[in-house]
């Protein structure tokens, strides 16, 4: 069951980069003034990437922050989610490393992220000696397998990013197992609820997990069904209305597929693959065969009208009245 790692991860990093650094590079984080926030610097990342030509990149991200003394840092954080060993990894991180320096003249500060499946894998130092001269380069070094015991700390943690850590280790050890992954990603989404974590966060992490554990499509209708029931019992519709989540996620698949965002084709994939969700939620088969019928529409605007009136209505039929009012032909 192929998942796309890097993607989360560069948006969990995001949202979430403070408890990020609090949970995995605890020292680090003792030592930065955050009440004077963060600053990305992806631009000046990308400026020096193009030319370093070693090995596969992933996801790599630059902060600007301040330590306690008042200075500034730049914070290279490296993720690494490659599916297999990498000979020249810490060769990478260290031309990543010289190359900002060279270019701007700040001490860098390297930390990488292994967040492979392989124990053994653990490289966190470059370096070579030659007649007296020496380059001796190591960086902080961080093994996401070394947590695959701490799961029930991990689940008790009420740092947000415990949340992403433990579902992309659930997501790993289920890999040929989508049955587990399904029950272990409800059990990851329900106990957000009993961590104290505010209703943004609860919908920022679950959309995090629910990215990060893929599962085949009628596991992921029980899943769903699972989790709306258990909104309804704890009275918490935080994460369900399905049909709100449905859009997003749709238009994600479809940006996914190629089309670049913006674009009217790539937008009609996202609203279809939004509405095919929903759909198939509310109304099962038979609305499966009306959004077979909705595809013939070639007006954006027109689809998402009828995305957004299927939290309105209590049959399919109600619904293709509103399509009908929203200007569909004859045929839906």
């Amino acid at each position: 069951m192929p998942t796309d790692y890097d993607s989360p991860w560069k948006e969990a990093l995001d949202v979430y980069f403070e408890p990020f650094v609090a949970l995995l590079f605890p020292a680090a984080h003792a030592d930065i003034e955050w009440s004077r926030g963060s600053e990305p610097l992806d631009k000046e990342l990308q400026k020096i990437l193009p030319q370093a030509k070693i090995g596969r990149r992933t996801v790599d991200k630059l902060m600007k922050v301040w330590r306690r003394d008042g200075e500034e840092e730049w914070l290279l954080i490296h993720v690494e989610v490659q599916s297999q060993e990498e000979p020249d990894f810490a060769l990478r991180m260290y031309i990543y490393n010289y190359r900002l320096f060279d270019r701007y003249s700040r001490k860098v500060v390297s930390l990488a992220v292994l967040a492979d499946d392989r124990p053994g894998w653990r490289p966190n130092q470059f370096g070579y000696s030659l007649w007296g001269c020496t380059i001796d380069f190591r960086f902080p070094l961080v093994k996401l397998l070394d947590y695959a015991e701490r799961v029930e700390e991990l689940e008790q943690d009420t740092n947000p990013f415990a949340a992403v850590v433990l579902a992309h280790l659930k997501s790993l050890e289920t890999t040929q197992n989508p049955e587990s992954r399904r029950v272990w990603k409800s059990r990851l989404v329900k106990g957000l609820y009993d961590r104290g974590f505010e209703r943004e966060d609860i919908r920022q992490l679950f959309r995090l997990i629910d990215w990060i554990m893929g599962l085949p499509t009628d596991l992921d209708q029980r899943f769903w069904q699972e989790i709306e029931q258990f909104e309804k019992e704890r009275r918490m519709p935080y994460i369900t209305s399905v049909e709100r989540f449905g859009i997003e996620k749709g238009r994600k698949e479809g940006e996914r597929k190629g089309e670049r965002k913006g674009e009217k084709k790539g937008e009609k994939k996202g609203l279809l693959q939004g509405l095919g969700i929903t759909l198939k939620m509310k109304f099962g088969e038979e609305g499966g065969r009306f959004l077979d019928e909705l595809r013939k529409i070639d007006d954006n605007a027109l689809l998402a009208g009828v995305f957004e009136s299927v939290p309105k209505v209590k049959s399919l039929n109600e619904l293709r009245k509103i399509a009908s009012r929203l200007g569909a032909g004859p045929d839906v």
